[in-house]
């Protein structure tokens, strides 16, 4: 037993001496380079600047003798009681974070240094890894090691986001009181300091109460650490603060995509980060949106398009008005996406053996599920059902929402969310028999990334929306590597897209926009209660259009035929210098003639008939009841590159036969 436990303390010993060498070690590797008294700039596709990404609005970064002291003390309080006492991290802090969280039973309180801060902000993005956390304290410890404490809160104070694209104290005195930061009263220096928290949430400019309660806990705090009396915070709470009003000059033309690209890569100064943005397409969809929907000033909308043949996000809106409120709906705001889901479900029935002319009754029913204990019973919008067999382009075309759930049912629901997973889809979704529906809320994101692989041949590209990044003298330190993955086959997602083309169509829940629309184009509607949704792409661009209340508010009637016309102008006037193109069709694709009612080929003596799109061997192998003699066949089934090369075909066939007459 006594060997056991000396065996023990030497493995704990040991572990102690690694872990406290290796943090030894750690903190002397040098830093990655700072660039203080350069600007680092976002620019666009073409090369242009679109929004600074300064810490002072193109001003030099401040020396702490140019930052009141009752800043430097609001914001320790709040931020940071022990900054000058822990070396990097805040044990005592953390700790108390911890029993507060525990006795909450939520995560109510952070414990996160001002070092730390810096070090996230200096040289990490923001995402949620055990990798990037590692880095954090690495990051931290070097801090710490090699610059001095006045010069890391200096850093930190020129550096920190306070909301409206305001980046440093500088550019938040100008923000919010239009004056220089050495020139901030106390009750000023409190209301700054209690922004960083939550920048949306306690901004003046969006919520002067909000912004008022939490000024009041930055000034308590100050009395807590000593550095004002009671009376001193009295007085400044009182204080009438006079805010900047009017016109407020945004940082950027494209502030949600300007706060995405800044979550994805934190830079130090003097970077220039080359982006996906197309300026000419942000505007369009900025002027879009704004005009076309001025008569309904309480919706929110979102708007994310890009291009499928790489992945590059070319514009980007995250809500109606970035001074009201920052919070991007393109990426966080994950909604039921209705029947904009429905494309997926046929995806995957086609992948599974179904075709265009697949058929089920669309009426009234009832599913079961979980082995007989619970039922669904969806209904078809406006209680409108066709009492027949229909098959899927119909379905598509008129959203049919029993023949989905027949279809989701008959594919295996699993199967639907392994493809929707392979699609780029990664929000929680359950094998239920909704799932046909979209009742699984994901983002504008993620379903323009799943449509751009459709656009693409069936080919996968990550959304991306930096190119790469070069520091102050021009060399490049990043660079953004394409990852396309083929996920779905090619021919499947050109008869899906040639069934999508349909929705805008005569009889199509689209076709009212059809009018705007010079191109073809391919997509899907989507309507719950609470939202709108327009999904659609062309060769070069998928769009998808949002349209609700952030409150889950039931929108109404009017509101849900937003969506489309938004879609279909944005795309018209961003594709204006693109010549029209017709969708691909691979040689795994054929094309042939089918009676409509039937579902088998047509010919002379045939019903109404339609020109159908199949994968090679899946196209039907009888003839409509119509057809008796073989030279009233139909034409023999082809396979062609586009709708052009099939039309030409059908009319020279139609031409020889004319004159053999």
């Amino acid at each position: 037993m006594r060997r056991y436990w000396l065996m023990t303390c030497l493995g704990l010993l040991l572990f102690v001496g690694v872990g406290v060498g290796g943090t030894m070690w750690a903190a002397r590797i040098p830093l990655p380079a700072v660039q203080e008294g350069e600007a680092s700039v976002l620019l666009d596709d073409s090369g242009q600047v679109f929004a600074p990404q300064n810490v002072s609005m193109r001003s030099r970064p401040l020396k702490m003798t140019d930052v009141p002291k009752s800043l430097i003390d609001a914001t320790l309080a709040i931020e940071d009681r022990r900054f000058f006492e822990h070396p990097g991290f805040d044990w005592r802090g953390i700790a108390r974070a911890v029993k507060v969280n525990i006795s909450e039973r939520q995560k109510s309180q952070g414990a996160s240094t001002i070092t730390q801060q810096l070090a996230r902000n200096l040289f990490l993005s923001h995402e949620k890894t055990w990798r990037r956390k590692g880095l954090e304290a690495m990051y931290t410890l070097q801090l710490e090691h090699q610059w001095s404490k006045q010069k890391i809160l200096t850093s930190y104070l020129n550096r920190i986001y306070y909301g409206h694209g305001a980046y440093g104290v500088e550019a938040a005195a100008r923000t919010f009181f239009d004056k220089r930061a050495r020139d901030l009263t106390l009750a000023e220096s409190a209301m700054i300091a209690g922004i960083p928290k939550g920048p949306k949430y306690y901004s003046p400019l969006i919520d002067e109460q909000q912004a008022k309660n939490r000024q009041q806990q930055v000034l308590n705090a100050m009395v807590e650490t000593g550095a004002l009396s009671p009376k001193e915070a009295e007085r400044a709470a009182n204080e009438r603060l006079s805010l900047r009003r009017g016109n407020l000059e945004l940082a950027s033309s494209a502030p949600y995509f300007s706060d995405f690209v800044r979550r994805q890569k934190t830079l130090a100064h003097g970077h220039a980060i080359h982006t996906t943005l197309d300026s000419d397409m942000q505007r369009q969809a900025e002027e879009t949106s704004r005009r076309l929907l001025t008569e309904y000033p309480d919706l929110q909308i979102a708007l994310v398009a890009l291009d499928p043949r790489n992945g590059y996000i070319k514009a980007m809106i995250g809500g109606r008005d970035y001074r009201k409120s920052q919070f991007n709906r393109v990426l966080s705001s994950k909604r039921q996406p209705g029947s904009a889901f429905k494309p997926i479900v046929y995806l995957s029935a086609l992948m599974n053996g179904a075709t265009a002319v697949t058929k089920h009754r669309s009426e009234p029913a009832v599913f079961y599920f979980d082995k007989g204990k619970r039922t669904y019973e969806p209904k078809n919008f406006g209680g409108h059902y066709a009492h027949d067999w229909i098959d899927m382009r119909r379905a598509i075309a008129q959203s049919d929402n029993i023949y989905a759930v027949k279809t989701l049912l008959e594919v295996g629901p699993e199967r639907v969310i392994d493809v929707a997973h392979k699609l780029g889809i990664d929000s929680p979704m359950q094998p239920l028999p909704s799932l046909a529906l979209g009742a699984f809320p994901i983002s504008p994101l993620e379903l323009a990334q799943a449509y751009g692989v459709l656009a693409n041949g069936g080919y996968l590209n990550q959304a991306t929306a930096i190119t790469h990044i070069t520091d102050h003298r021009g060399r490049t330190i990043y660079k953004h590597k394409p990852l396309q993955k083929q996920v779905v086959p090619s021919g499947t997602a050109a008869v899906l897209t040639k069934m999508l083309e349909g929705v805008f169509a005569e009889g199509g829940t689209a076709h009212r926009v059809a009018h705007l629309l010079k191109r073809p184009v391919a997509g899907k509607t989507g309507t719950t209660n609470t939202d709108a949704w327009m999904v659609g792409y062309t060769p070069e661009l998928v769009t998808v259009v949002w349209i609700g209340h952030d409150q889950g508010r039931q929108i109404s009637t009017s509101e849900t035929y937003m969506a489309a016309p938004i879609f279909a102008t944005f795309t018209e006037r961003a594709l204006s210098h693109v010549p029209p193109k017709m969708f691909n069709l691979p040689d795994s694709v054929v094309s042939v003639y089918v009676e409509e009612q039937s579902g088998k080929l047509g010919g002379e003596g045939c019903g109404r008939q339609r020109l159908e799109h199949f994968l090679k061997g899946s196209e039907p192998a009888e003839f409509c009841a119509g057809v008796t003699e073989p030279e009233a066949a139909p034409l023999p089934s082809v396979s062609l590159p586009d709708e052009q090369a099939i039309e030409k075909s059908w009319l020279e066939k139609l031409r020889i036969w004319w004159s053999e007459e």
